[in-house]
């Protein structure tokens, strides 16, 4: 992913006002961003825990979608959890369910689409083996490439991005 500046990030966002995208909080470490690493921004924003953040690179410039974190923690007797955009699995607490505002006036109504990820929104660094998940049992293996394994991440990235903006 190519670097973006804050004013792009700002822009870019298709289901929130301008004044909230104004508000919200750059990752902590956006300076040392690992961009050559990145497919995707996400993190959750430092100011207001409750809200996350996506921006996904597009040809005609980023798309950034806002979602709600749930307040509080989902109990659960399952053990391990699969996350819906890189399909890396993590202990129960390792995915969340973040649901998205649509985009216009679905979303103005309330109308929302949700999605398991991981919690730290570090697909990108889990598909390159660059970040671990915490597991009991240890981690799933693939036969995919790691290249494989990014176009299959970007794939259900694109799906979700699609129910957000109706597209």
């Amino acid at each position: 992913m190519e670097p973006l500046s804050e004013k792009q990030i700002r822009s870019s966002f298709v289901n929130c006002t301008k004044g909230e995208a104004m508000r919200l909080k750059l990752p902590a470490d956006f300076a040392d961003l690992p961009w050559e690493d990145l497919d995707f921004l996400g993190w959750v924003d430092p100011g207001a825990p409750l809200r996350a953040h996506l921006v996904l690179p597009r040809a005609d410039g980023p798309l950034g979608i806002t979602l709600r974190v749930p307040a509080v923690g989902r109990t659960s007797a399952v053990k391990s959890s699969l996350c819906q955009i890189c399909l890396t699995g993590h202990a129960s607490s390792g995915v969340t369910l973040l649901a998205a505002p649509l985009a216009g006036a679905r979303g103005r109504e309330g109308n929302t689409v949700g999605v398991y990820v991981c919690s730290d929104l570090a697909c990108p660094l889990y598909v390159r083996g660059k970040r671990q998940p915490k597991l009991r049992s240890g981690r799933y293996e693939e036969s995919l490439t790691v290249e494989e394994r990014v176009s299959r991440m970007a794939g259900n990235l694109d799906a979700f991005a699609a129910k957000v903006t109706g597209g």
